[in-house]
């Protein structure tokens, strides 16, 4: 039986030798299972990908796929999962802050039957209080919107049989969000609770930006709910709107008060004004997504595959030539 390690790299070349290391530590501890380490460089500028080639040449276990450009973290992972042929597939960040040594306890819980083993962080060292907070608020706010209910306080570190696999491989959304997808994907799952080490050199690749598209991903790709909100906010912006007009009448038909109402006129016109906008804002996004899934491009372009020895026919890219 094989085990498949996917690795999705984004400038990785101060860590990538330590992961490689720790991987094969990890490999040799296990003795029924063979194992393949599927590395996806998301369009690394620096040497990341030169280091893989260079240890592909004497580790035969080694894989690496290479994006022409950088495509993004959930696309690598998925590049990656497309690649796996094994049994069961392991999902793991190249920057070592989830274990390979947990892919132990992993492996006994499917072992055991279980078709998707997750980690679940037990504490976040090295992050800020600010990553800390938003991080948890975000899943616990994804929970609530999501149809699907998808696990608290876990990344994509995890391992997922053979039958998961192909679920994913047959859903071909282009805005994923693969930790949701696994959870829709149903089958029996367990977590697996660990600590989170620092991250062992380099940077974090997920700035403000990323993670607020990130989020929204995860959220407008499992959730009708936020159209469902714009529909609460209107009607609760028009009954408030019917009150004014109400108030409006009474003070015409009723006071001679009916010249001054400049401060509630303004404050009415404003609310309205931005309801509306919010609404738009979230019909936007949602359209948005359906444009971009109806041009159907490719997920991704791989610009070289290194260490496959049979043909290339599991990949999405339109360039499959292997080098």
């Amino acid at each position: 039986m094989l085990l498949s390690i996917v690795v999705p790299c984004y400038n990785e070349e101060a860590v990538i030798a330590e992961t490689l290391k720790r991987l094969s530590a990890f490999s040799r501890e296990v003795h029924d299972l063979d194992t393949e380490f599927i590395f996806v460089d998301d369009g690394s500028k620096d040497a990341t990908r030169s280091i893989l080639k260079q240890h592909a040449t004497h580790d035969n276990r080694i894989r690496l796929i290479g994006f022409s450009r950088n495509f993004g973290h959930q696309i690598a992972v998925t590049a990656g999962i497309d690649a796996a042929r094994g049994d069961a597939v392991v999902l793991i960040d190249a920057d070592l802050q989830d274990p390979p040594e947990a892919i132990h306890g992993m492996l006994e819980k499917w072992r055991a039957g279980y078709d998707v083993v997750y980690g679940t962080r037990t504490d976040r060292p090295g992050e800020s209080a600010f990553k800390r907070t938003t991080a948890k608020g975000f899943y616990r706010l994804l929970n609530r919107l999501s149809d699907v209910p998808i696990p608290l306080d876990t990344g994509d570190f995890r391992l997922m049989s053979r039958a998961v696999v192909s679920t994913l491989k047959a859903m071909p959304e282009r805005d994923r969000f693969v930790r949701g997808m696994v959870s829709w994907a149903g089958f029996k799952q367990i977590a697996l609770p660990y600590q989170r080490a620092k991250r062992f050199a380099g940077e974090s690749k997920y700035p403000l930006s990323k993670m607020i598209r990130f989020a929204s991903d995860g959220i407008m790709s499992f959730s009708a709910k936020p159209l469902q909100l714009a529909m609460a906010m209107g009607m609760g912006a028009s009954f408030l709107a019917l009150i004014g007009i109400f108030y409006a009448l009474f003070l015409r038909i009723f006071t001679n008060i009916w010249v001054e109402g400049w401060t509630a006129l303004m404050i009415a016109v404003l609310f309205l004004g931005g309801v509306q906008l919010i609404c738009v804002g979230i019909l936007g996004e949602y359209i948005g997504r359906i444009y971009t899934e109806s041009k159907q491009r490719p997920l991704y372009v791989v610009q070289e595959y290194c260490g496959f020895s049979d043909e290339i026919t599991f990949s999405r890219s339109p360039v499959t030539d292997r080098k």
